[in-house]
């Protein structure tokens, strides 16, 4: 699998990390741990979790894993996320420094590491100083506890304002960004993308697959039903299944995934995850299978390579509608003129 720097850091990170929130859920913990076994041994080596997937228990099932294959843990890169509630407390959540603290040595204790590689921030808290937060973060550096920090689900804004704020006080930058990023969600690049590549931070894509949209099983006739997420579950058609199943754009995305899919003797899930690591600034896509099976036919994509001629049909027919300005025709007029001016 091929290797690459975790941002601007000199940590190295396959191209494809293993997502976790499915363990203790739509996973036990004897699935989870074949899971393991199975990225491991296709050449992974970026593990990515938090402390609510589960409440806990994805982060434990990890760490008994760890325990039991320690040769392998040895070689692993290890991420994880604190911010979101853990208790009911009024101070059970957010980026404070008393929260954080608790969160970070709770997640070392259930992954039974003294260490994390990687600890992210699960998403902007408005209340806490951006000051008091980065400056936890510098001195969990310091401490040996966390190698590097990074920020999740972040807009470009706020990206921005923490890199810089850490800058100015002559603290540690954070390396890495993890948004939500696919073929049908690519509002990030009109932003969060630039920001990210302006800092150097590499993107973390999460849900590459669109809940299971990008890999084929969905059709235009009917409703899922069983073995698929929203076919156990009919509560997630909540979750956009009426908005994305009555838009054409929607299911030529999918119909290009599979005639290109077709043509390379692939799935359509290798070819939208193919498609994705190949994006600008994307360090590791994180994939996150609940079977067995769905991660060795993800895996398949680190053996996928697309044309320029493919890679550019499926961009062009998945680029997000935007209005004229700033981000539409009139914008990118606006910015070369400014650039190349007459």
């Amino acid at each position: 699998m091929e290797m690459r720097l975790l941002g601007r850091s000199g940590t190295v990170v396959s191209a494809y990390a293993l997502g976790t929130m499915t363990f203790g859920n739509e996973s036990d913990q004897h699935v989870s741990h074949a899971l393991l076994n199975t990225y491991v041994e296709a050449g992974g080596n970026f593990i990515d979790t938090a402390d609510v997937y589960t409440d806990g228990a994805s982060e434990e099932i990890i760490g008994h894993w760890l325990q039991a294959r320690p040769e392998a843990a040895r070689n692993l890169v290890l991420a994880t996320k604190g911010r979101f509630p853990m208790g009911a407390g009024p101070n059970d959540l957010g980026t404070s420094r008393r929260h954080l603290r608790q969160a970070l040595d709770a997640s070392l204790k259930r992954l039974g590491v003294d260490h994390i590689d990687l600890y992210q921030l699960h998403s902007w808290d408005p209340l806490t100083p951006l000051e008091e937060t980065l400056g936890f973060l510098q001195d969990a550096v310091t401490a040996g506890k966390i190698s590097y920090y990074g920020l999740s689900n972040f807009t470009g804004w706020q990206l921005t304002k923490a890199v810089y704020t850490a800058r100015m006080r002559g603290w540690n930058e954070p390396v890495t960004v993890q948004p939500q990023y696919n073929l049908l969600e690519r509002e990030i690049e009109s932003e969060v993308v630039p920001a990210a590549l302006d800092a150097e931070l590499g993107l973390l894509p999460w849900s590459p697959l669109a809940g299971g949209w990008l890999t084929g099983k969905y059709r235009r006739e009917s409703v899922p039903a069983g073995k698929t997420r929203v076919g156990d579950n009919p509560a997630r058609q909540f979750q956009g299944w009426d908005l994305r199943s009555n838009n054409e754009h929607t299911w030529q995305i999918i119909d290009a995934l599979r005639a290109i899919a077709d043509a390379h003797h692939a799935s359509s899930a290798q070819v939208a995850l193919a498609w994705l690591a190949a994006q600008p600034g994307v360090t590791s896509v994180i994939l996150g299978a609940r079977t067995v099976e769905q991660l060795t036919d993800n895996l398949g994509a680190a053996n996928l390579a697309l044309t320029a001629a493919e890679e550019k049909q499926l961009a062009d027919l998945s680029r997000p509608a935007v209005g004229n300005y700033p981000y539409g025709a009139d914008g990118r007029n606006q910015r070369s003129r400014q650039l190349h001016p007459a």
